[in-house]
């Protein structure tokens, strides 16, 4: 396992569901890796975060609001 490995099957090991074989590169690749440890602690934190929280109401015109930022982002028109 190396650093884009652990990127590409990030996602899957913090849901459980590497195979034992993956686990093991993984553990092994970060018991090494600072900088990918500092990834999956702060990757799993970010879960725990958003999962704890309360969806937050957006305001009423939000959307309409977002449209027009893309729009004017992408350099279209917005469409009403």
């Amino acid at each position: 396992m190396n650093c884009r490995g652990l990127i590409v099957e990030l996602s899957s090991y913090l849901d459980g569901e590497l195979d034992a074989q993956g686990i093991r590169e993984m553990e092994i690749h970060l018991a090494r890796c600072k900088n990918c440890r500092i990834i999956v602690d702060t990757t799993r934190k970010t879960i725990e975060i958003y999962c704890q929280t309360e969806p937050v109401p957006l305001p009423a015109d939000f959307a309409a609001r977002l449209h027009e930022a893309l729009a004017r982002r992408l350099g279209r028109k917005p469409s009403h």
